[in-house]
């Protein structure tokens, strides 16, 4: 059987003066190697017409992390601070296409600013400065031009009992990365948390009665994803949804 192909929404980054689609390696690499898929790259046009062309051609779609954030008057939230970096491109492109991923049951598997995303499109909302929130810790990255101290181990997170993470790990929490300012302020009411962090913040969910794999993390499993064993956890796991959906596919 041929490799399921998984797409991945691109942001819309200015290199020079011009802008440019682009998608971070380290999502390319897990969607590859992790979850054993052929990436392919979806610009962030926002068009409803190719958004059901991409339905067509994917067997699963990963929404990676960025830089940027989530509009927020997608969630009835504050204006942004000066200086906040958004992608309106991506936000046009990827909350309606999760609506869209959902009903039709393709795997979908969100990521940092995808888990964000999805929470957004069904309907929850954001803290954009949760660091500021009384009882929140801070979970923004170490400041340090190292990569391996920024992505570095930070906090634990407990898994949900009898949820999805405990079942594919055998295991009741992890230790995690931590690189985020925003997070889940009220969960979409067709979510259900998976994982949360040791100051409440929710840190995993899947989508309540999902038609299939429908999950998403605010950590960042696929940075060496072959180091760490709940991140292969995650990735095999979305692998064998998208390969489900290949072989229904033909």
């Amino acid at each position: 059987m041929q490799p399921p192909i998984i797409g991945i929404p691109c942001d819309i980054k200015p290199i020079g003066p011009q802008p440019f689609h682009v998608v971070g390696e380290k999502y390319i690499t897990a969607a590859a190697g992790g979850a054993g898929g052929l990436p392919l790259l979806i610009p962030a046009m926002g068009n409803h017409a190719h958004l059901l062309e991409v339905l067509n051609m994917v067997d699963g779609i990963l929404l990676p992390g960025s830089p940027s954030n989530v509009e927020p008057h997608h969630y009835n939230g504050e204006p942004s601070r000066p200086g906040t970096l958004h992608d309106p491109q991506r936000d046009a492109t990827t909350l309606p296409l999760i609506r869209m991923l959902v009903d039709a049951g393709i795997p979908l598997l969100g990521i940092c600013r995808g888990f964000q995303e999805i929470n957004v499109a069904l309907g929850g909302e954001l803290h954009q400065h949760v660091q500021e929130q009384p009882g929140l810790r801070d979970h923004r990255e170490v400041k340090s031009e190292s990569m391996d101290e920024m992505y570095q181990l930070s906090h634990h997170v407990d898994f949900a009992p009898g949820g999805l993470l405990a079942s594919w790990t055998g295991e009741t929490r992890a230790k995690v990365n931590s690189l985020h300012q925003q997070g889940i302020r009220r969960l979409a009411d067709c979510l259900e948390r998976e994982a949360t962090a040791e100051d409440g913040l929710i840190e995993a969910y899947r989508v309540r009665d999902a038609k299939s794999f429908a999950f998403a993390v605010q950590w960042h499993p696929e940075w060496r994803y072959w180091e760490n064993p709940v991140s292969q956890a995650i990735f095999n796991a979305f692998g064998d949804a998208c390969r489900a959906r290949r072989r229904a596919r033909g």
